[in-house]
This record gives structure tokens, C-alpha cells and sequence, in this order.
């Protein structure tokens, strides 16, 4: 996988992230009943996406061209891409 392949994925959870953010922004502002459970969601992901945002600065440091399994061990690749599925499929602006 081309790094600039893995940049693309990180870019595409990063915008899922940032409407997520904002759909359980809004929904903390429905009802004070759930208010606390979407605020506290929320922060959780504007924190996932603060890591996604580091380690998208850290790929664009690298040449896009070159492969990822040349900077990162497979294993390490691996979990990545495990982190970036299980980010994206969350879906935690759907409730």
C-alpha cells in the first residue's frame, strides 16, 4: 500500500469524525435527559480525530509514492487500517 492510499483512508475517517462530532454536538442539545451521554461522545471523538490529525501530519511528511510498509512494520500497518475500519463503520453520528 502507497502511503499516499493510506493518507486517502485516514482523510476519509477524518471527515466521518468531524460530521460525527457534529451531529452529537446537536443531538447534547435536544434533551437534558441525553444531553451528558452525546457531550461526553463527543469529546471522545474530537479526540480520535486529534490522533488521526497528528498521524495524517506525520504521512504527509512522507513521500506519497513510496510504500507504508517501508516506514511502518507490518503489524503496525495492520492495526492501523484495523483502527481506521473500526472508526469509519462506527457510524456514531447514526442514533
Amino acid at each position: 500500500m502507497k502511503v499516499k492510499e493510506l493518507l486517502e483512508k485516514v482523510d476519509e475517517v477524518i471527515a466521518s469524525l468531524k460530521i460525527a462530532i457534529v451531529a452529537n454536538q446537536q443531538r447534547s442539545m435536544e434533551t437534558p435527559y441525553t444531553s451528558l451521554e452525546f457531550t461526553q461522545r463527543a469529546i471522545e471523538l474530537q479526540e480520535d480525530l486529534d490522533d488521526l490529525l497528528k498521524a495524517r501530519k506525520f504521512l504527509l511528511s512522507l513521500d506519497p509514492e513510496t510504500d507504508a510498509e517501508e516506514h511502518f512494520s507490518k503489524e503496525e500497518l495492520e492495526k492501523f487500517l484495523k483502527l481506521l475500519e473500526l472508526l469509519r463503520d462506527a457510524e456514531a453520528h447514526f442514533y
